[in-house]
């Protein structure tokens, strides 16, 4: 069974930078794709970006040109650099893994736990 772990979430200002890592362990999906998914207070769960084995990306418009999505396929971990944080970007942030682009946006096989991301204003 897939085990993806997240890291680096925390308390930042409103314009500040964070890195969200996001571990897999535990066994394989071959060639995967892996993404970022967000969930503010009593709202649904969104699609944030995705990254396929090969590094081709994809992000929702609401955080394109500010997040960037990277992976490191001998660590088995993928990265979310967020830039230009605003507070509408507060919410658990949860790393996500599937077989594919298409999966991972839609419904992945997999979830981590989740890492909590609060920007003041």
């Amino acid at each position: 069974q897939v085990q993806l772990v997240e890291s680096g979430g925390g308390l930042v200002q409103a314009g500040g930078s964070l890195r969200l890592s996001c571990a897999a362990s535990g066994g394989t999906l071959g060639r995967n794709a892996m993404g970022w998914f967000r969930q503010a207070p009593g709202k649904e769960r969104e699609f944030v970006a995705a990254i396929s084995w090969s590094g081709g990306t994809y992000y929702a418009d609401s955080v394109k040109g500010r997040f960037t999505i990277s992976r490191d396929n001998a660590k088995n971990t993928v990265y979310l650099r967020m830039n230009s944080l605003k507070p509408e970007d507060t919410a658990v942030y949860y790393c996500a893994a599937d077989s594919t682009i298409a999966a991972v946006t839609r419904e992945p096989d997999y979830w981590g736990q989740g890492t909590q991301v609060t920007v003041s204003s």
